[in-house]
């Protein structure tokens, strides 16, 4: 009853609308959903230097093109976005005594996920994955987890940097 009533008024007033990773904080972070952004990216890449290959394209070869752009472009924002919110929701004071590397590292981050969404150069996307492991490698470590390396199973065969989970 309150949900209609509040949309009712909604639809008279049209409220703004508000979205948040949720600021509670609910102290659930995990920088796998950017390092997988990353991987996505790099794939993206990869199947569009691919699609440079059959110049001329058709009209099917050209929609591919455009939703690859597009998907890179999206996965490049999330991985600012979702690095983002690691590093002003969780990282504080005793992370960047330990970790004296975090503010440039996370600049960094951010400025090769411009350049990789500028772009269709893999070396850039890789150097991304590699800042983006080593932010990971240091979130675990700050949480008092060990790390290993391993190569993802599926395209574009990477490696990731992981939890040693008990």
């Amino acid at each position: 009853m309150l949900y209609h009533l509040i949309e009712k008024l909604d639809s008279k007033v049209n409220f703004g609308t508000v979205a948040a990773h949720c600021d509670i904080p609910c102290k659930i972070y995990d920088p796998i959903s950017a390092q997988i952004a990353v991987l996505t990216m790099i794939r993206l890449v990869d199947l569009l230097n691919e699609l440079q290959e059959k110049v001329p394209l058709n009209l099917e070869q050209q929609a591919q093109f455009l939703r690859l752009v597009a998907q890179k472009e999206l996965h490049g924002s999330k991985v600012k976005e979702e690095i983002a919110v690691i590093w002003g929701d969780y990282i504080k004071e005793p992370q960047l005594e330990n970790y004296p590397e975090l503010h440039r590292l996370v600049h960094n981050i951010m400025m090769d996920s411009s350049k990789a969404k500028q772009s269709v150069d893999k070396e850039i996307t890789l150097s991304l994955l590699a800042k983006v492991n080593r932010f990971a490698e240091i979130f675990w470590l700050s949480k008092g987890q060990a790390t290993f390396v391993a190569q993802c199973p599926y395209p574009p065969e990477q490696s990731l940097v992981y939890p040693v989970l008990n």
